[in-house]
């Protein structure tokens, strides 16, 4: 919950960012890592809708009630923290497209790793 939480808080500071291509925005993570854990969130946020292909649903920080895309993600890094492969790709797969599965994989397990010092 701490988490999504915190990408709730995200989410509030991008409402009003233009949206990204995750493929571009995911090159350029690569390319350049400077304050990795802030912009793999900030990325996730605002691509996320081209990911689920609709507007996402997240609450505002602190509210105990999860949403489908909140519970989603929760669910996707859980799978990340039990090393449960099978699960991180079954929920994956059932939701976005192939062409970007790769792309919001990335950035699902970047965060799993890293947004936990954030």
């Amino acid at each position: 919950m701490c988490i999504i939480n915190q990408l709730r808080m995200v989410s509030l500071r991008c409402r009003s960012c233009a949206r990204i291509d995750l493929e571009q925005a995911c090159a350029l993570l690569l390319v350049d890592p400077a304050d990795a854990k802030t912009r793999y969130a900030e990325t996730l946020m605002r691509g996320f809708y081209q990911a689920v292909s609709k507007r996402p649903v997240f609450y505002r920080p602190g509210t105990t009630e999860l949403s489908f895309d909140e519970a989603w993600l929760g669910s996707l890094l859980d799978a990340m923290d039990r090393g449960d492969n099978d699960s991180f790709q079954f929920l994956i797969r059932s939701r976005v497209p192939r062409w970007t599965q790769r792309n919001l994989a990335y950035l699902i397990r970047s965060i799993s790793d890293q947004f936990r010092t954030f």
